[in-house]
């Protein structure tokens, strides 16, 4: 019988959860999660927002331009449906480390929801759907937001915060090395970005044999790479056929 009670009382609460509404989807040029920035705010990627029915009116937006950085919260469509564990293995510690779930920023939680700061650079009416532009997203592209909030710098900004085990490796990086015939082959205003992402290391931090050459999709192109040491070499760039966004 108690057995019984604790699964109704289960069952009631699980109905009375919060149930997210998608209100718009982000378009990156990511269409897959390798090479994606590990954070927010680490490359200046560009992004536009584009708001669901009923959530993209004048309205609902009126005074977000007043704001330099919002806040974005959504969802790990990835794992969506799979296990969490209450401890994981972050990529910066080389996958041998574990720590609890709630000290890391892993995908495999309890609810899987990200968070991420980015700058808004214009806000757009696109026949009368409003359209935020911004840059630094760390999100593949088509990924569901669930709300938009204005970040505040009085409220928001701990000059005295502590980051763990993450402040640790925030200087880590890589020397990025692209031949005059590759670069050649990225659009101007995809260079300096590219430059960015490639120098965090996007490898799974326990893969370090110099010879394996790794691929990455960004921005329409498929680029290829070498790392030796502290030095990433890129070894070829290719334009990859087009493809719809969550294709």
């Amino acid at each position: 019988m108690e057995r019984n009670r604790q699964m109704e009382e289960g069952s009631a609460k699980e109905e009375n959860g919060l149930r997210l509404k998608t209100i718009a989807y982000i378009h990156t040029d990511f269409p897959s999660k390798f090479g994606i920035p590990r954070q927010s705010g680490l490359a200046d990627t560009r992004a536009e927002i584009v708001f669901e029915d009923g959530y993209g009116n004048q309205d609902a937006c009126k005074g977000i331009e007043e704001y330099s950085h919002l806040w974005l919260i959504w969802g790990f469509t990835e794992v969506m449906g799979k296990s969490w564990s209450p401890t994981v293995r972050p990529p910066r510690l080389g996958g041998n480390k574990r720590v609890g779930v709630f000290a890391s920023r892993s995908p495999f939680r309890p609810n899987p929801v990200g968070l991420s700061c980015v700058a808004l650079e214009r806000v757009e009416n696109r026949a009368g759907r409003i359209v935020l532009h911004v840059r630094g997203a760390d999100l593949m592209d088509g990924t569901p937001i669930y709300d938009i909030k204005p970040y505040l710098p009085y409220a928001d900004c701990h000059a005295d915060a502590e980051g763990g085990f993450a402040e640790q490796k925030k200087e880590y990086g890589l020397d990025v090395e692209i031949p005059g015939e590759w670069m050649d082959a990225v659009p101007a205003e995809h260079r300096e970005i590219l430059v960015q992402i490639l120098s965090q290391d996007p490898r799974p931090s326990y893969q370090k044999d110099p010879d394996r050459i790794y691929g990455m999709e960004y921005a329409g192109m498929d680029v290829r790479f070498r790392v030796s040491g502290n030095v990433l070499k890129v070894c070829g760039i290719s334009q990859r056929p087009y493809r719809e966004s969550g294709s």
